[in-house]
């Protein structure tokens, strides 16, 4: 069972092939199993789980089954989840036990999926690895002998489906927390228009940024699970009132009479990447021009200076978000001489180096000597790209790209922190833009490791976006059955 697709299970179990109960069984027995190897899950939930199946179950037997019945799913542990730990993978969130449920997360139990937990991530998602988590990394399922990174700031929801611990899960893409951990996983991971998904209840990194999204084996996985997230939410302010239909089919979007414009961004092409990916994005383009497609080189002046940008917006939204966590009412609490002297020590215990890191920089970029310099001239820069990609479509309908310059790095990787923010290059401009981006399995390297290709399309495009990155899944014909990738 741990190899099914989440459309495959949905049929055996309207059949009763299946029941919701076994299917959760092989899911938990695969977490006691693998969760110690993998370190996938911050906290797991199994007799919720076990109730979740259950009431399946009868579901099924009354005819009442909804859109994700019986599903087992990982829920990234930044989703409040009432009466279940919620963390951010932080020391300061350690033991937090929230009294409500976020809109995504409530949005999975309305469609009646199963919550087998919470997955790890970067802490409060901010980093490339997973590594800066309080709880420990989690692990690659590909090569697993080797300690390879499974991504981040998503690479404990990456890891769990990559390696059979959920058939599905959740992610934030912030600056590329969803679509670069499933790059290097072997999985679809997409990151639809900014405010498609609700942000209500998910722990704040940088508001105007991130980007709730879904994580999946397959493309019609992915699109099944964003199907569910998707929707207005009145307690957003920044939800729009765009919806995502669960029952349009993602058909063929080649070779219908109408010849696909696809773009591919000039300023990219002098971006160093691997032997591997080069070949494999070539392949790609030719399979696309075998079906009609019409390749189009298009031009985003400003890209490259996306990271830049990204890395004074980002820390300077986060500076704001996290000077909450104080102490005085909720999380960590370390009692100090006086007022200040708790705030100091509370912080300095509760966060760590690389959430102080960006805390810092986002302080002192906001600061009146340096908001005009920094802040607002990065805003122009956001501003400048965004235009870009707008008038990019003007001349293609969609854009395909790398999501990674190559495979998974072993986690011991000795990078230094500018090093580990430039594995976001491919990444951060569609969060600057808002636009969506989907990272698809595009083949596998030399060394046996996947290697992803995005998808990118213009405000509200997710359905498009989609269709084309399920044309890529067909041509790369990626096998990633957990049993494949991890031998057992």
């Amino acid at each position: 069972m741990i190899d099914l697709t989440i459309h495959v299970a949905l049929e055996k179990l309207k059949k009763g092939e299946i029941s919701a109960t076994e299917l959760t069984r092989a899911h938990l027995d695969r977490i006691e199993k693998l969760g110690g190897d993998l370190n996938a899950y911050i906290t797991t939930t199994p007799e919720r789980a076990l109730a979740d199946a259950a009431a399946a179950d009868a579901r099924y037997k009354n005819g009442t089954a909804r859109a994700l019945e019986g599903i087992p799913i990982g829920m990234k542990d930044l989703f409040a989840t009432r009466g279940i730990r919620t963390t951010a993978a932080s020391h300061m969130l350690e033991n937090f036990v929230p009294e409500y449920e976020s809109t995504v997360s409530q949005k999975f139990i309305d469609s009646g999926s199963v919550l087998l937990g919470k997955t790890n991530l970067d802490e409060f998602a901010m980093g490339t690895f997973s590594k800066t988590s309080y709880f420990g990394a989690p692990v690659n399922p590909w090569q697993i002998e080797r300690k390879l990174t499974a991504g981040g700031s998503s690479g404990g929801s990456t890891s769990a489906v990559a390696g059979g611990l959920a058939m599905g899960a959740t992610g934030t893409d912030t600056g590329g927390s969803i679509r670069f951990p499933s790059a290097i996983t072997g999985l679809v991971g997409m990151k639809p228009t900014y405010g498609l998904c609700s942000r209500w209840g998910c722990v704040a990194f940088a508001s105007s940024l991130d980007t709730p999204g879904p994580i999946a084996r397959t493309v019609d996985d992915a699109a099944l699970l964003l199907s569910v997230m998707a929707g207005h939410d009145e307690k957003d302010s920044t939800s729009e009132s765009a919806g995502f239909n669960a029952h349009t089919p993602l058909e063929s979007i080649l070779g219908d009479g109408k010849k696909l414009r696809i773009g591919v961004i000039r300023e990219l092409n002098d971006v160093a990447i691997s032997d591997d990916m080069k070949k494999l994005f070539n392949a790609r383009i030719a399979d696309l021009k075998s079906l009609g497609a019409e390749i189009v080189e298009v031009s985003i002046p400003n890209i490259l200076d996306a990271l830049a940008a990204y890395y004074i917006i980002a820390p300077a939204e986060a500076s704001s978000n996290l000077a909450r966590y104080d102490g005085m009412r909720y999380g960590l609490r370390v009692e100090g001489s006086d007022l200040i002297d708790t705030y100091k020590k509370t912080r300095a215990a509760g966060f760590g180096t690389e959430v102080q890191r960006r805390m810092i920089v986002g302080t002192a970029v906001l600061s009146s000597e340096s908001y005009e310099v920094y802040f607002m001239q990065a805003a122009r820069v956001r501003r400048m790209i965004a235009d870009s990609f707008n008038a990019a479509f003007e001349q293609c309908d969609l854009i395909i790209c790398p999501t990674s310059s190559g495979t998974a790095m072993p986690l011991d990787s000795d990078l230094s922190p500018l090093e580990y923010y430039a594995l976001d290059m491919f990444t951060v401009a569609m969060n600057l833009a808002g636009i969506p981006a989907c990272s698809v399995p595009a083949g596998l390297a030399g060394n046996g490791l996947p290697l992803g290709l995005q998808v990118v399309g213009k405000r509200f495009d997710d359905l498009r976006v989609l269709q084309l990155a399920k044309h890529i899944e067909q041509f790369a014909g990626v096998d990633n059955r957990p049993t494949k990738i991890m031998g057992k």
